[in-house]
């Protein structure tokens, strides 16, 4: 640890930031006292259960609730009736855009059910049992209507249409007939045919990826109390406790000033639980029966009812000249949304090409709708996706160029100055010092072994600010307490507590670091976007500043002397020469120990946008092992790479850079979620649906870059979500390099490589194993 403190930038430069301090919520975690949704329960609850459709495509033609209803124990029951039919037009929430009207439908579904497990209705009991029990006396009367699962199947113009209002976005003029196409993007800049006409090589591929779930560890969970005078209040395990508040006022039809949102800890989201699913059915059920209603869900209900990420069919070309230079690329993005729009393939279309410097460049996406589950965000949404596709390619171009991998990257990658195909200017980044890092390591620089291949891939990612609010009050002690809205999922409270105590030159112990309820601050966005250390860092910085120039108020006025007359220095004020007196200097107690007398407490509210947020940039690197005769492949070695601006604490950059290689690793060679021909998910659990576990992996080596972003008051960047985006590319790369055979479909499970190996075999094609 102390090894790699002394390597930091930001160790050297700050005396808080950079340093590894024990986490602020980690005794209550290790010791069972950390309350986590299912945790919670309040006098009096009843439980909820939620039915689902057991069908991916019907109409539903009536629903009956009334034996249900006299089930001794069940104190109300709900329907789609029961919640206002939404308008369709987008709504801003927060810093996102949602149409209410399919958000709506995917809590509880009205005309329709779109996939296996669209909630139908629910129930609330005194006891578990009675609730399941009550469910299975709800009578629904289905139409069954054709399904479609498969993207493309869903574009075709015989494929049965989920809904007839979509029509297509993006396309001009807008079609006046339903579709399942739901947008289309494209960004171009350039001559296409001209750049392609100018290549010495052409690589051209299309690559199919699955839907994959989160995989967080703890489910969904709440607990929901309507009061008689209509005010609410709802405890959630959520990454969002203002945007959970939105959802469910809007999906209510309640003013949001009604609804108080508390949030627990977080037993894992990666995105998953941004949306919510039982939250608004919880607070129905509740202001139905009086009394307060819990909801948890169990393991097959969170995969058949929530959403997973996009699958996708991916198309990409690149032309190069012989030296190496990129002189064209396209690519055509078509994500499956599930059964509403709203896949991640924009972010797809923003980051494909986004660390290359490429004259001509054309990307298209496509959001289609398809009888799954509606999609959700999963850590960069749509950017694992795109590196896949896009590195798969750049990689075969430095093999058909017998060029250095590396360098072909170092050739074309962007720098402080070019911009990118969506607009963003670049300031200083440190895309090439990761590239650098890469050939000085010594993972890259090993020899590897027999039946093994090594893959490399590089990757953008935008990150984002959002809006935030942050409060910091001095206590009488002079510690201080900082109230931020965002839920703890990767170390806000040791960041806040770090950049709190850089800022006001106090010890980290002094910080009390708090995550606060919607009833506490103003408007926060998601923890998400790799945006919480960012935006937080900088409303903290605010707020700090702002305590610091209240306290030389105080001391000015204690002394009599004019304000600019004070300087303020590791937590003492002191008179700013001897001009302006020769008083003691005062700690912060001593300020603090003085509020009645000289204006009282000493607190700050500050907000920020997050404007200024600054792009990063990553790399995976990795070494596989594979059984030609199982086709199991095995992780030998793994370094990941990341600009990180500054490490705020570094254990947990770290962290999450190894999570983000294990969740890609879990991506590439096991997960996706299997269907029948009957449209039913045949793997509803982690016995079938294989995440990786500790003897799946080596140790994961991390090198944090540290290139700062100018920006921020420490110069912070996201790194939450780059850990992620580079892994599937990587393996896949990996893969191909031990087998010598061009995979294009994962995951890279043992009985599709057995059987791409035994196909090459009986065709005589050649193996490097």
């Amino acid at each position: 640890m102390q090894e790699k403190d002394e390597q930091s930038s930001a160790a050297k430069q700050y005396k808080w930031v950079g340093k590894r301090p024990v986490r602020p919520d980690g005794v209550d975690k290790v010791t069972g006292r950390a309350r986590f949704g299912a945790d919670y329960n309040l006098s009096g609850q009843l439980w909820g259960k939620a039915l689902h459709s057991p069908h991916p495509h019907a109409r539903i033609i009536g629903i009956d609730t009334s034996r249900a209803e006299a089930l001794p124990g069940v104190k109300a029951v709900v329907t789609a009736a029961d919640f206002p039919d939404l308008p369709s037009k987008a709504t801003a929430i927060g810093d996102m855009v949602v149409n209410l009207y399919y958000f709506s439908r995917n809590i509880m579904a009205r005309e329709k059910v779109l996939y296996e497990g669209h909630p139908v209705a629910a129930v609330a009991a005194t006891e578990k049992s009675i609730a399941t029990a009550a469910l299975k006396l709800i009578e629904v009367e289905y139409e069954i209507l054709p399904h479609v699962l498969d993207p493309i199947d869903a574009l075709k113009p015989d494929a049965p249409l989920l809904h007839d209002n979509l029509r297509t976005m993006g396309v001009k003029p807008r079609p006046t007939e339903p579709s399942n196409m739901a947008l289309r993007l494209e960004n171009s800049r350039g001559d296409m045919e001209k750049g392609f006409a100018e290549a010495d090589i052409i690589v051209e591929r299309e690559l199919r990826t699955k839907p994959v779930h989160q995989g967080y560890i703890e489910p969904h969970a709440c607990v929901a109390n309507v009061q008689e005078d209509g005010k609410a209040e709802l405890w959630t395990t959520t990454q969002g406790q203002w945007v959970a508040r939105a959802y469910c006022a809007h999906v209510l039809g309640w003013d949001i000033s009604q609804l108080r949102v508390i949030p627990t800890e977080i037993g894992g989201g990666f995105g998953g639980k941004i949306p919510v699913y039982e939250e608004p059915v919880a607070l129905k059920l509740s202001q139905k029966a009086r009394r307060p209603v819990k909801m948890v869900m169990n393991r097959d209900e969170v995969f058949r009812t929530t959403g997973p990420t996009s699958g996708s069919v991916n198309r990409i070309k690149i032309g190069a000249k012989n030296d190496g230079t990129l002189v064209a690329a396209n690519a055509e993005f078509i994500f499956q949304a599930g059964a509403f729009p709203g896949s991640p393939v924009m972010n797809a279309v923003t980051i494909s090409f986004a660390h290359y410097t490429i004259e001509n460049q054309r990307v298209v996406g496509m959001d289609v709708v398809s009888n799954r589950p509606s999609v959700s965000p999963y850590r960069a949404p749509g950017g694992p996706i795109a590196c896949y596709a896009v590195e798969s390619v750049i990689t075969e171009v430095a093999q058909k160029l017998g060029m250095d991998e590396i360098e072909l990257r170092l050739k074309n990658g962007v720098k402080e100055g070019d911009t990118a195909l969506h607009g963003l200017h670049y300031g200083p980044i440190g895309y090439l010092e990761t590239l650098e890092a890469i050939k000085k390591s010594d993972h890259w620089n090993s020899p590897i072994g027999p039946n093994q291949g090594r893959g490399l891939a590089t990757a953008f990612w935008k990150c984002l600010g959002g809006q935030t609010s942050v409060s910091a009050a001095l206590n009488e002690d002079g510690t201080l307490s900082v109230n931020a809205g965002t839920p703890d999922i990767g170390g806000v409270r040791a960041s806040l507590a770090l950049m709190a105590a850089e800022s006001m030159g106090i010890d980290y112990e002094k910080v009390n670091p708090m995550i606060g309820d919607t009833g506490q601050l103003g408007f926060n966005f998601v923890t998400a976007g790799s945006r919480t250390a960012y935006a937080n860092g900088v409303a903290t910085f605010k707020a700090t500043q702002s305590i610091i120039k209240d306290v030389c108020q105080r001391a000015a006025k204690i002394w009599d002397i004019p304000e600019d007359a004070v300087i303020y220095e590791d937590g003492y004020v002191r008179p700013a020469s001897s001009n302006a007196g020769d008083q003691e200097p005062m700690s912060l107690a001593d300020i603090a120990g003085r509020f009645a007398s000289t204006g009282g407490p000493i607190t700050s509210a500050t907000t920020t946008d997050g404007a200024g947020y600054g792009p990063t940039f990553g790399a995976h690197l990795v070494d596989v092992e594979v059984d030609s005769e199982t086709g199991r492949v095995s992780i030998v070695r793994y370094t990941t790479f990341a600009d990180a601006g500054t490490a705020v604490h570094p254990d947990y950059v770290e962290g999450q850079m190894q999570g983000g290689a294990t969740q890609g690793i879990g991506w590439a060679l096991n997960e996706e979620y299997v269907y029948g021909d009957d449209g039913r998910m045949q793997n509803p659990g982690f016995l079938d649906y294989r995440v990786p576990v500790a003897s799946d992996l080596p140790m994961i080596e991390t090198e944090i870059v540290e290139v700062p972003n100018p920006l921020h008051p420490f110069g912070v960047r996201g790194v939450g979500e780059i850990s992620i985006v580079p892994s599937v590319g990587a393996v896949a790369n990996a893969v191909r390099d031990a087998t010598g055979l061009w995979f294009d479909d994962l995951p890279l499970s043992p009985p599709n490589v057995r059987k791409k190996i035994a196909a090459a075999r009986a065709a005589g094609e050649a193996l490097k194993i």
